[in-house]
């Protein structure tokens, strides 16, 4: 049967705008970017057997090119699409920091950081760089390393910090493992850096480390 023959507070695009995007499963969500199904399948059914195959939604959104395009249904084409979409989300959410202050504005930060960084394979470092409101100024990833660490130089830091003129920033760095535990080797380096940064009177406010589930702030944790 095809969707359009479901009733409408079934389909997925009709129950989107009835109840929000909110309301639907991984399946219907993926339906709607889809937007056709294939012969057999419906973009419902469909979407149900990419999920299977790729495990779970982040896995097919986290896909690379070539392992993307080897699924039924997707194509280079969709891959773009799917791309443009993810950037378009996280574009909007640097806007939307923009205009806060990041005090008072905590889970845009965490939600923003972990969509920059959550589905980098290997360790990245990065920083955001403030003003004296607390505004964002500039978003930038710094180092890049292996799927375990990542050399951070904290001469670059402070150079870029000045670049930026920045007031405060925040730290954070990913954990590829989906494991937010601060290390040994994390707690060292966030107080070398404030140390380097409080001769320029740059404030670190926080460093956040990126896995699974909610960004971990080493400042709540008690380790700053």
């Amino acid at each position: 049967m095809s969707i359009r023959d479901w009733p409408a507070a079934e389909r997925p695009r009709e129950k989107l705008l009835e109840q929000g995007a909110a309301s639907l499963s991984d399946a219907e969500l993926l339906a709607i970017f889809l937007r056709t199904g294939v012969a057999g399948k419906s973009a419902v059914d469909l979407a149900r057997h990419l999920l299977k195959q790729f495990g779970s939604l982040r896995s097919l959104l986290e896909a690379d090119l070539q392992t993307f395009c080897l699924e039924l249904g997707l194509g280079p084409a969709k891959f773009a699409q799917l791309q443009a979409v993810m950037e378009m989300s996280r574009r909007h959410m640097a806007e939307r920091l923009k205009r806060d202050s990041s005090l008072e504005n905590p889970q845009g930060v965490r939600d923003y950081l972990k969509a920059q960084l959550r589905h980098e394979p290997h360790e990245v470092f990065a920083c955001l760089f403030l003003d004296t409101k607390h505004r964002v100024l500039a978003f930038e990833a710094l180092f890049r390393g292996s799927i375990s660490c990542a050399e951070v130089h904290p001469r670059q830091v402070v150079k870029r910090a000045l670049a930026h003129n920045a007031a405060a920033l925040i730290l954070c760095h990913n954990h590829p493992s989906g494991v937010p535990d601060p290390s040994e080797d994390d707690c060292r380096l966030t107080h070398l850096l404030k140390d380097a940064l409080d001769m320029i009177d740059v404030k670190v406010l926080d460093h956040f480390i990126i896995g699974d589930g909610d960004p971990l702030s080493m400042v709540e944790a008690g380790l700053m």
